[in-house]
């Protein structure tokens, strides 16, 4: 009997799982946001179960760990669905174990119609806003972006002379390149301008350069301390790396521009609930309702299938009033 046995999968220890877990995510270049969310259900999954070793477990926990979710806690579909995957994902990458029969435990997911703004909602919304916070929302109703493809943008993915803007990286780890408002030149010039006051000072302070996407790190480091690697919208601060712990300046959080949209919202006077997301909507359906093609909007969206975007069809139906009430005949 060898002195040193390898341990069985029950003696695993869980933490180490869940590091297995974020790592094999990140190997697939989903996002951040996707990482924690699987780790979460992982977690949450296991002390579901008395943090019984998931190696014991299999499909028939994990069913009883969905239904839990639904009547218990009457989770969403899309939630319901999201822990279904984080699960199957956990089970297949991570343990190498396929799970038979588990698909029949998926929700069915009904289709909700985006808040969209009309275009002098949209006037009114944008009119309160101003410095960063405003150039951010403008470039997320101006260009349809999604507030990560936002907040992530370098200093090489903005072309003011060429007037265009590319998002790397976006969902599905997909490039597209959008046309940029000619409106926000000058203001996307000073943030440019503002962003290498930023680079500037951290090269003299010789600090940490920024994060760099996945493997790229490792093939040119050196990149992670170049001007056009840089943030447009960095933090004014540094903060610690939730990775690494390396100390290094972020770009800025996705709450300021959900607290400034939340003021712009109350001040004019809109009783929609206005989210980043929402001026993507918006986006989308006024391009419609201006005659766009259908086509176009997706590949400015970046949606993978034309199906995604035709829910905006009937947004601009019921807004143009293309069925006219038979009560307004009377």
């Amino acid at each position: 009997m060898p002195l040193n046995p390898t341990p069985s999968p029950s003696e695993v220890p869980k933490r180490k799982l869940e590091d297995q877990l974020r790592n094999a995510i990140l190997a697939k270049h989903y996002s951040r946001h996707t990482a924690d969310a699987y780790a979460m259900w992982y977690r949450q999954f296991v002390l579901f179960h008395d943090k019984k070793h998931p190696a014991e477990m299999g499909a028939e926990e994990i069913t009883a760990f969905l239904q839990h979710l639904c009547v218990t806690r009457n989770v969403a579909a899309a939630t319901h669905n999201q822990a279904l995957n984080a699960l199957v994902f956990f089970y297949r990458e991570v343990l190498q174990k396929e799970l038979v029969g588990i698909e029949k435990s998926r929700s069915h997911r009904q289709k909700r119609l985006p808040v969209v703004l009309s275009v002098p909602e949209c006037k009114a919304l944008l009119g309160g806003m101003s410095g960063t916070e405003g150039l951010m929302a403008r470039l997320l109703y101006g260009c349809g972006l999604r507030v990560a493809e936002c907040l992530h943008l370098r200093i090489k993915d903005v072309d003011v002379g060429s007037g265009v803007l590319t998002v790397r990286g976006g969902k599905g780890d997909k490039d597209r390149i959008i046309e940029l408002p000619e409106r926000l030149g000058q203001a996307l010039k000073d943030q440019v301008a503002y962003a290498q006051t930023l680079w500037e000072a951290d090269r003299r302070e010789n600090r940490a350069g920024i994060m760099l996407p996945y493997a790229f790190a490792e093939k040119s480091p050196e990149s992670a301390l170049s001007w056009e690697w840089f943030w447009v919208f960095p933090a004014a601060a540094e903060s610690s790396d939730p990775d690494t712990g390396t100390v290094r300046r972020h770009h800025l959080h996705e709450a300021r521009i959900s607290r400034a949209l939340t003021v712009a919202t109350a001040l004019a006077g809109i009783t929609k609930r206005v989210t980043a997301h929402v001026l993507r909507h918006s986006y989308a359906t006024h391009l419609l309702m201006r005659g766009v093609d259908i086509r176009s909007i997706q590949e400015r969206l970046g949606h993978s299938s034309v199906s995604t975007t035709e829910i905006y069809t009937h947004v601009v139906k019921a807004m143009q009033g293309a069925v006219r009430s038979p009560l307004d005949d009377l």
